[in-house]
């Protein structure tokens, strides 16, 4: 069997549980490896060519069916979910809706830093259907922490995402061992660097992490929400689902943690945080300036 970089397989010895897609070929005393990037998960690996197979173009989509059906769930959840609460805020801005005049709504800013290209498409089209405003930036994890300060001051946003690849290897350390992980240092070091910009922890808020990151340390860095409590995976999409119920819940409010992670792919296996205060603001009139004809 030839691989070749962006060759999508499963690996023999997990049965194929997940797909990755090959991003590099390696040699390594003398044998190929090949690093791999999880296609719906955020996960990286590496696993020798004999361990590797090639998955076929009907079973990859078979696969894509069933996973977009859970996706297009959450999306209808959570869309249901901002509809309500726009629909309380406004209420409660208009006084009772005694005040018959438009208003309008400032959902929460979001940079999104992730060391994924692709999943960071991906993301920032789910975050355009949610009418959430975003920036993406696609950033190498290790450059993160030496990047971050400068972002925010560029971008100056109500909540951060730093996102990428992450995995556990126990044959580096163990489960509490930071070193063990393939980037969840780095998340670590670029909260830590975001934290030194903006203390509070309600006026950034901030989800890091990845699949299998070391979730404890995150949260202890200085993040609202991070993965990954049980170290199993989650999906590419998870950060956006997390950060539409922030966005949208006003920041009169506090988030409790459940109501963030109901609607996400991964629950809460895979992703926890803080309880923490709603970022969207209301304000009226709403008066479109007419141009004269």
């Amino acid at each position: 069997m030839t691989v070749q970089i962006n060759d999508i397989v499963g690996r023999i010895s997990y049965e194929s549980d997940i797909l990755f897609r090959v991003i590099d070929i390696r040699e390594v005393n003398g044998k190929k490896q090949a690093i791999l990037y999880g296609e719906e998960f955020r996960l990286i690996a590496d696993a020798p060519f004999e361990d590797l197979v090639k998955i076929q173009e009907e079973e990859r989509n078979e696969r894509q069916r069933a996973t977009k059906e859970l996706q297009e769930q959450s999306n209808r959840l959570l869309i249901q979910d901002l509809e309500l609460q726009q629909q309380k805020s406004g209420y409660e801005s208009s006084n009772g809706y005694r005040y018959d005049g438009d208003y309008f709504q400032i959902p929460g800013k979001v940079l999104h830093v992730d060391g994924d290209a692709s999943y960071l498409r991906k993301c920032l089209d789910l975050y355009a259907k949610f009418h959430i405003p975003v920036n993406g930036v696609f950033c190498n994890e290790k450059e993160m922490p030496y990047k971050i300060g400068g972002l925010l001051d560029h971008y100056r946003p109500d909540i951060l995402v730093i996102t990428g690849h992450d995995s556990y290897s126990k044959s580096k350390g163990s489960i509490t061992d930071l070193q063990a992980y393939r980037h969840s240092k780095e998340f670590v070091e670029t909260v830590r660097e975001a934290r030194k910009k903006v203390a509070s922890l309600d006026h950034l808020i901030i989800f890091a992490g990845a699949c299998q990151s070391h979730f404890e340390s995150i949260i202890q860095a200085g993040a609202n929400f991070a993965s990954s409590p049980s170290r199993v995976n989650i999906h590419a999409l998870d950060p956006v689902y997390i950060v539409g119920k922030i966005s949208f819940t006003p920041f009169r409010e506090y988030i409790h943690v459940w109501d963030v992670l109901r609607n996400t792919l991964t629950g809460e296996k895979g992703l926890g945080g803080i309880e923490t205060r709603g970022v969207l603001r209301t304000g009226l009139p709403f008066k479109p300036i007419q141009e004269e004809k």
